[in-house]
């Protein structure tokens, strides 16, 4: 068995020291065949990005001594066309995957540090009779970071040309992460200086370049602001709804397999690849679906013990804050999605940070490309491409149930009105959830008066109790699925009741709960509207499906809301 290579993503180093290797050398040919100048590659963290790009540095790279051994049990061997194209050029490698800080300042520091790394990377090129006194110069201050930002802004620019002129041979450009500094910006509330310096660095460097052999950029998304990417020789872009490199990051299932029986740990062969395939398959890119690489090495390293292990791998604040401030229509299509439910959304593959708070659209399209969703049925309808959306896998869906969890974590009544609920003790559940009903008014608008802004806001779309009873059912979905299984808005009977909690073991207490706001146009009380509500449970026959799996003991329970009036009838 070889080594895992957790965490390493230089390829040299993977194939110098065995470790595990998927061969992926068939991006070279279809780059190449490509015959792209510049090419923009987005795919979540953690899917290969910086190992494919490390592993184009050191098939390209014109270096001192050989590195073609490196390729030669690989499948890009057998193709000796592309082979020409080994060893042939100068490289620039640059990745921004650490740059992360809480200010600009910080993460302006290490961009010059980084920048500073490759230019003494080439610094052969100061004893060069292609660059003048002046160039030299210049090319010291980057290397000792007392450049100013404008020589930072043109530096992969004047690089190129220094490296052309050298070795006669325009060189490729890897930019490995390019968006890493404009999220941490968004994050840190300093997005406008990365997205400006950004486009500078890259626009100048790679627009028009004559200098330039081809460049490969990656990312998770492409990011439409600031023309970072207007207008520069119309780049090849290749996101995850194209078949472009669709098998080329991330693994297939018969590479899982291969991995699988490589590895030959006792406990996997015992494991269901079923088991495996639900926590962590079903990222749909272009004609592929592929697996998170990262989750299945680390599933292998832990002797098969099955864990969040992409999603611990960094901060989740921003999707987070982005979820728990979105509107009440987001958060019931999340409880649709956490019920295996898909949800047709408009994709838009150039991403505007701020719009994210502000259009549905930028919000959904975010979360795709960043990982947390998978699509299929893409399609055109009118002038926009539209997919189904679905939460991919089990990994996936444990943010979004932490991310619920969250909004009732100060709630010190949530875990008892919970347990009083699946005891079946009806009289102390409408206790405690009166109490949770109040205490969360800050987390869910639950209607009632309007203020006198909202009056005068016309354009605000209108607010309806009912958008509380969709945060409780998230409330459900996210706590009670290792027991329970929860099932909302799905027919059943003779119609569709609003929820239904089936405990796994079925000697005890299934809950079937409707929802209803009363109606004052039709002189409608709480009193009447729970008596409706339970009729309606009867008449619709919602407990059939239930005793039919052989439930004995089933709650019917009416939940009705007038604006911050609640109340809750058992039925019989």
């Amino acid at each position: 068995m070889r080594k895992l290579p957790i965490g390493i993503d230089d390829f040299k180093e993977i194939i110098v020291d065995k470790y595990l290797y998927v061969d992926k050398s068939l991006f070279i040919k279809e780059l190449l065949d490509s015959g792209a100048e510049v090419t923009l590659i987005t795919r979540p963290r953690r899917f290969g990005k910086t190992l494919n790009l490390s592993m184009l540095r050191y098939f390209f790279e014109k270096t001192t001594s050989s590195l073609a051994p490196l390729f030669d049990d690989l499948h890009i061997a057998k193709h000796p066309q592309c082979m020409e194209h080994q060893d042939q050029y100068p490289v620039i490698f640059l990745t921004f995957k650490g740059i992360k800080g809480e200010t600009w300042e910080v993460s302006f520091d290490k961009i010059k540090w980084l920048i500073a790394d490759e230019f003494r990377r080439h610094n052969y090129l100061l004893e060069s009779s292609a660059l003048d006194k002046y160039q030299k110069r210049d090319f010291e201050t980057i290397i000792d970071r007392t450049a100013d930002r404008v020589a930072y802004e043109l530096s992969l620019k004047n690089l190129t040309a220094y490296l052309a002129k050298h070795h006669n041979q325009n060189p490729i450009v890897l930019i490995d992460e390019y968006d890493v500094p404009m999220q941490e910006g968004f994050k840190h509330k300093y997005y406008k200086q990365p997205t400006l310096f950004m486009s500078s660095f890259v626009g100048d460097g790679l627009k028009g370049n004559e200098y330039l052999k081809f460049a490969v950029v990656t990312g998770c998304m492409r990011i439409s602001e600031e023309s970072i990417f207007t207008g520069f020789n119309n780049p090849r872009v290749c996101t995850l709804l194209d078949d472009a490199y669709s098998d080329k990051f991330g693994l297939l299932e018969i590479e899982v397999k291969s991995i699988l029986n490589e590895c030959d740990i006792k406990s996997c062969r015992e494991t269901c690849l079923g088991d495996i395939r639900a926590w962590y398959y079903g990222f749909s890119s272009g004609h592929s679906t592929i697996y998170n690489p990262w989750a299945i090495l680390n599933f292998i390293d832990s002797k098969c013990v099955f864990d969040a292990y992409w999603v611990n791998t960094s901060s989740n604040d921003i999707i987070n804050d982005l979820i728990k401030n979105s509107k009440e229509d987001v958060k019931e299509e999340i409880g649709q999605l956490l019920q295996g439910k898909t949800i047709k959304k408009r994709v838009d593959e150039n991403i505007v940070f701020n719009d994210i708070c502000k259009t549905e659209t930028a919000l959904w399209s975010f979360l795709l490309f960043s990982g947390y969703l998978s699509f299929k049925n893409l399609h055109l309808d009118g002038n926009f491409r539209y997919a189904d959306f679905f939460i991919p896998n089990r990994e996936i869906a444990s943010i979004y149930e932490s991310t619920i969890l969250s909004w009732f974590q100060q709630d010190t009544e949530y875990d008892d009105m919970l347990g009083f609920l699946v005891q079946g003790d009806i009289t102390q559940f409408t206790e405690s959830f009166e109490k949770f009903v109040i205490t969360s008014f800050g987390y869910f608008d639950v209607g009632g008066q309007k203020t006198e802004n909202q009056e005068a806001g016309a354009q605000k779309e209108k607010e309806h109790p009912e958008k509380f009873y969709h945060a409780f059912v998230l409330g459900l979905l996210a706590s009670l699925t290792k027991t329970h299984y929860i099932t909302s808005n799905r027919e059943g009977g003779l119609g569709r009741y609003d929820v239904m909690m089936a405990p796994h073991d079925v000697t005890k207490p299934a809950i079937i709960i409707e929802f209803k706001k009363v109606n004052p146009k039709k002189r409608e009380t709480l009193e009447i509207a729970a008596a409706s509500a339970l009729q309606q449970i009867a008449d619709k026959r919602y407990a059939v499906e239930l005793q039919h799996k052989g439930y004995t003991h089933i709650i019917p329970l009416a939940i009705v809301f007038e604006g911050k009036m609640v109340l809750v009838r058992e039925g019989v």
